[in-house]
């Protein structure tokens, strides 16, 4: 085996951008993930979850909801206030449709995917029909003060719940008014500040579960508008919410970067009479947990740390193995630095701009695994913007270090750069 230098590059410095929703592909085999700088993301369960597609963000398209319809159709949709459809073949948005409602804080689908319900900043919750090659706006639901942070539909489709500040309201699909108002904080002593309902979950039983500000876990019974169940596992907010297919678990985020699930249990041996019972905290983030997802092996995570965690459930495994093991996904999967070795250049790729250093070097020898010192400190040589609002896809630099190319989703640029004694010149081709 032969000698070889390892350098350690300690000067890339990547801040990663956190994640900010989270969508299970419903009967499916995908997650759809976005993040805070506008980027999507697609992992396949299969195989072990890997990244199977990138749509690289844009400055001007922030994500604040994902979800799948009409079977492995994608759409987003954000503050900036329009609807978009992703093209998963081509990496980039097929088409946009302004909510004509202001920044878009929430959307979900119903369950046979045939319509999208949108949360709006003006008070609005707005239904789309989608319809082949886009969607169709159909109508507004009974609008009424106060930002729809969260939606969620009943199963059978005839009633959405909307969660804003202070309150939740059912409405009836077919109707569009507003059949119930329940207030989330009225059994509360002297509250002196508003309680953000964060997440929100309509289950088949009639049964809304919500998430709020005060790190409270509430079930309601929307027809008589009552509190069944509070549950505080937070002394701040939580900030998620999802449940399984089977209506049997739930998982809840929170901003101190825990997650906790809650499962449907008998209260005794062989009882007919059951109740949601919390398991012990699992502490995989070091942020907010702004996403979460329940697939039907796994409970999913997403934080503003970046990372995502994929927590298998043990009473779902058929036989110990990777399938059972926690994953977290820490770092990027793509490449983001590309080396010229003839040069001994490195080029980092960052959302908006390249850097291109040159490897520091050293005259010494030693043994194995000793560290040497530099006579010559690595140098920064060029940071080259991108123009536009779009992000950088990929890039690259020849093993030469004379070209360096980079795309977006939408361009090709070239350059070339010329090293004149101690100063360096890039030219567009």
């Amino acid at each position: 085996m032969g000698e070889f230098e390892v350098h350690r590059v300690r000067f890339f410095g990547l801040v990663p951008a956190g994640v900010r929703c989270l969508a299970c592909q419903p009967r499916g085999g995908r997650l759809a993930l976005a993040r805070t700088d506008g980027a999507v993301e697609v992992y396949n369960f299969a195989a072990n979850y890997f990244q199977e597609k990138v749509i690289p963000g844009h400055e001007a398209r922030s994500v604040e909801a994902l979800c799948w319809a009409a079977g492995d159709r994608l759409f987003g949709a954000g503050l900036g206030g329009e609807i978009t459809e992703y093209d998963l073949a081509r990496l980039c948005v097929a088409r946009s449709v302004d909510g004509c409602g202001g920044p878009i804080w929430s959307m979900a689908a119903n369950g046979s995917g045939t319509q999208l319900a949108i949360g709006c900043e003006d008070g609005s919750v707005k239904l789309f029909q989608v319809v082949p090659g886009g969607i169709q706006f159909e109508r507004n639901l009974d609008r009424r003060k106060g930002r729809i942070l969260c939606l969620s539909w009943h199963p059978s489709d005839t009633h959405i719940v909307a969660g804003s500040i202070d309150a939740l309201r059912v409405f009836d699909v077919r109707s569009g008014q507003t059949v119930q108002r329940i207030m989330v904080n009225y059994h509360v002593q002297k509250v002196k500040r508003e309680c953000i309902v964060w997440s929100i979950a309509f289950l088949s039983s009639g049964t809304v579960v919500t998430s709020d500000s005060f790190g409270r876990v509430q079930f309601w019974d929307w027809e008589r508008g009552t509190l069944l169940e509070s549950h505080t596992v937070s002394t701040s907010a939580v900030l998620s919410l999802a449940v399984s297919e089977k209506e049997d678990s739930i998982i809840v985020g929170t901003s101190t970067g825990a997650t906790y699930q809650f499962q449907l249990l008998p209260v005794k041996m062989g009882s007919l009479e059951k109740r949601w019972v919390r398991t012990k905290p699992f502490q995989h983030h070091t942020h907010d947990v702004r996403a979460v997802a329940h697939s039907s092996t796994a409970l999913i995570s997403g934080g503003l740390d970046a990372q995502l965690v994929i927590r298998p459930l043990m009473e779902k495994m058929q036989k110990k193995g990777y399938d059972a093991a926690l994953r977290k996904f820490t770092f990027p999967h793509r490449r983001l630095v590309s080396c010229a070795r003839k040069a001994r250049l490195l080029l980092f790729q960052f959302s908006q701009h390249l850097e291109l250093w040159r490897l520091g070097s050293t005259d010494e020898t030693g043994k194995d695994g000793e560290v040497l010192p530099l006579c010559r400190m690595p140098e920064h040589l060029v940071q080259l913007k991108s123009k536009g609002p779009e992000h950088i896809y990929c890039s690259c630099v020849s093993p030469c270090g004379s070209w360096v190319s980079y795309s977006t989703a939408s361009r090709f640029h070239l350059y070339r750069v010329q090293y004149e004694g101690d100063g360096v010149s890039v030219k567009k081709v």
